[in-house]
C-alpha cells in the first residue's frame, strides 16, 4: 500500500497501525511517501514493473495514471461498489467529478463539496457598526468601509477590504478567489454549457461583469498593494496583523485564523473572526462556488490482485476501513485512550503525554489520508474535534448550515469527468495566457480589448480543440 505522508511515518508496531490491523484482520505494508514528492513518487511507481496492490493516487486526472489505468494498471471500479455499504457513493456529485474519461479506477477520497466563503474581522465589523454581507454589493460596502473608517481605531488610514493573494494555480480554474467571484457574477465555474455550447468561464458576459468588480477594489485602494505578487503562504498575515479585513477562500481557514489569534491572545481570539457564505449579485440572483467533494482516490492495482475473488477481498477490508470503527480510527484515534467524546465531539486526552502525541502524528499526518468516507473537513461518522470558545462552535454551526444552503445554488463543472487530450498536451502553455492576462487587466497594463485579444489567441492555440473534446467527451457519457 503507498499513501502520502504529511509528518512522521507510523511505526508499524505502534498503537494505530496495530488498532487499524485488527479492525480490517490483515497485516498493513504501508509505503508512506512524503507530500511533497508524492507526486513524483507515484509516476516512477506507475512507470515501474511493481505496483502496490493499493496505492492513493492523488492526482487521478494526470497523464501517467490516465494512461495506466487505461492500458488495463488498475481495475475499474464503477459498477463495483454498490455492494460495499461503506466504499457506495455518498454523493453522486462527487462520484462524477471523481471519474477518470467516464470511470471511477478507486474510491474516493471524500472532501467538502462546498466550502468557499468569506472570513471577515468581527472585530472591524462591530466597530463599524456593519453587517454581515448578503450581496457583492454589501462586500464592496464593508471593504469601502474598512479602508476609509478607520476600523481598528487608531486615527490612521493604514487598513484596507479585501486581502488577495498571487494564485499560482496551473490552470485557469483553480479555486482562486478571482474564480469564486467570477462565479457569484453567473459565469460557468470553469467550463459550463451556453445554448447547447460549451463554453469556457471567461468568455461570457458576465466574466466581464467580474472582473469591473474586482478591477473597482483594486483601483480604489481597498485591497492590500501587493495583490498580485502576495504569496498564498503569507496569505493571513494582513488579517492576523489588522492590515486587512476580508479574504474569501475555504471555510476551514475560518478555523486556522482562530488558532492563529489565539497564539497571539487567548483572552481576545474569540471575538475576531466571523464567517459569511457565498453572495448574490446585485440584481438578487444567487450562484455559489463548489468544490470536487474529493481529494484524489484509493486505486488497486492489478498486478497481484487479479482475479475477482481477490478484488472482493481488498474491497472487503476497505470498506472495513471506512466504516464507522475505521472512520473515528484514522480521524480521532482510539477512543478512551487519546480521546474521549462529550456532546458528540471528540475532545483530546493528555495531549502532551509524548505517547498521546505520537498517536496524534500518527493519525492526523498520515491515516486520515486514508479516510474515505470522513476525512480532512467532513467528519462524517467519526467525530468532529471540539473547539473551547462560543465563538468557535458557533462557527463551526454556521459553517455547516452556510455548505447546506450554497449547495441548493451552486455551480458545478461538467468537465471534471473528462480529459481533453489537447489541455494534456498543450494545457501548460495554453494556460498562463488567460491567467496572465487576466492579472495584467486587474492591474490596468493592458485594455479590455487587448485581453479579449489573449482570449482569441487562446482558442487558435488549442482552446478550440480542447473545448470541441471536451463537449464530445461530455455527450459520450450523457452528463449534458
Amino acid at each position: 500500500m503507498m499513501v502520502p505522508l504529511f509528518g512522521t511515518a507510523p511505526d508499524p508496531k505502534g498503537e494505530i497501525q496495530q488498532a487499524v490491523e485488527k479492525l480490517i484482520g490483515k497485516k498493513l505494508n504501508i509505503t508512506w511517501v512524503p507530500n511533497a514528492d508524492y507526486n513524483e513518487k507515484t509516476n516512477v511507481t506507475l512507470a515501474s514493473s511493481s505496483l502496490p496492490d493499493v496505492m492513493v493516487i492523488q492526482d487521478n486526472k494526470g497523464p501517467s495514471f490516465v494512461k495506466s489505468a487505461e492500458a488495463g494498471a488498475f481495475w475499474d471500479l464503477t459498477d463495483k461498489l454498490d455492494k460495499y455499504p461503506n466504499l457506495k457513493a455518498k454523493s453522486e456529485q462527487a462520484f462524477i467529478n471523481s471519474k477518470t474519461n467516464g470511470k471511477n479506477y478507486g474510491v474516493y477520497r471524500v472532501r467538502p463539496l462546498l466550502r468557499s466563503a468569506i472570513m471577515i474581522r468581527r472585530d472591524w465589523l462591530e466597530k463599524l457598526n456593519l453587517k454581515m454581507p448578503e450581496t457583492t454589493d454589501d462586500l464592496y460596502e464593508i471593504a469601502k468601509a474598512f479602508t476609509e473608517k478607520d476600523p481598528d481605531g487608531n486615527g490612521k488610514k493604514d487598513t484596507y477590504g479585501l486581502i488577495l493573494p498571487k494564485w499560482p494555480g496551473v490552470n485557469f480554474s483553480a479555486s482562486s478567489p478571482y474564480n469564486v467571484m467570477d462565479v457569484w457574477f453567473g459565469t460557468p465555474n470553469n467550463y459550463g454549457m451556453r445554448d447547447g455550447k460549451l463554453v469556457p468561464e471567461f468568455d461570457v458576459p458576465e466574466f466581464w461583469e467580474a472582473q469591473k468588480y474586482i478591477k473597482r477594489f483594486i483601483d480604489e485602494g481597498l485591497t492590500n498593494p501587493d495583490w498580485a505578487t502576495l504569496d498564498t503562504a503569507k496569505w493571513d498575515d494582513p488579517f492576523i496583523q489588522g492590515k486587512g479585513g476580508i479574504t474569501i477562500d475555504v471555510n476551514v481557514r475560518a478555523g486556522a485564523l482562530f488558532d492563529k489569534f489565539k497564539e497571539l491572545d487567548a483572552k481576545t481570539y474569540d471575538q475576531k473572526v466571523t464567517m459569511a457564505g457565498n453572495l448574490s449579485r446585485p440584481d438578487g440572483k444567487k450562484f455559489s462556488y463548489p468544490f470536487t467533494g474529493y481529494n484524489g482516490i484509493v486505486a488497486v492495482s492489478k498486478q497481484k490482485i487479479r482475479t475477482e475473488q481477490q478484488l472482493d477481498e481488498v474491497l472487503k477490508v476497505l470498506d472495513k476501513l471506512a466504516s464507522k470503527e475505521g472512520a473515528i480510527l484514522v480521524n480521532n484515534g482510539i477512543e478512551g485512550r487519546n480521546f474521549k467524546v462529550e456532546n458528540g465531539f471528540a475532545v483530546k486526552l493528555n495531549d502532551q503525554d509524548p505517547a498521546m502525541k505520537v498517536i496524534a502524528n500518527d493519525v492526523e499526518k498520515a491515516f486520515i489520508q486514508l479516510g474515505m468516507t470522513s476525512s480532512v473537513g467532513v467528519a462524517g461518522e467519526a467525530y468532529e474535534w471540539a473547539r473551547p470558545s462560543e465563538a468557535e462552535k458557533e462557527w463551526i454551526k454556521r459553517r455547516d448550515e452556510l455548505m447546506e444552503l450554497d449547495l441548493q445554488t451552486a455551480v458545478h463543472d461538467p468537465s471534471l469527468p473528462v480529459i481533453a487530450v489537447t489541455q494534456v498536451e498543450k494545457g501548460a502553455t495554453l494556460n498562463p495566457i488567460v491567467t496572465d492576462g487576466r492579472i495584467k487587466y486587474l492591474a490596468g497594463e493592458i485594455t479590455e480589448e487587448q485581453y479579449k485579444a489573449e482570449i482569441k489567441r487562446w482558442y487558435d492555440s488549442g482552446g478550440t480543440q480542447i473545448l470541441s473534446e471536451l463537449q464530445a467527451g461530455i455527450a459520450k457519457l450523457g452528463l449534458n
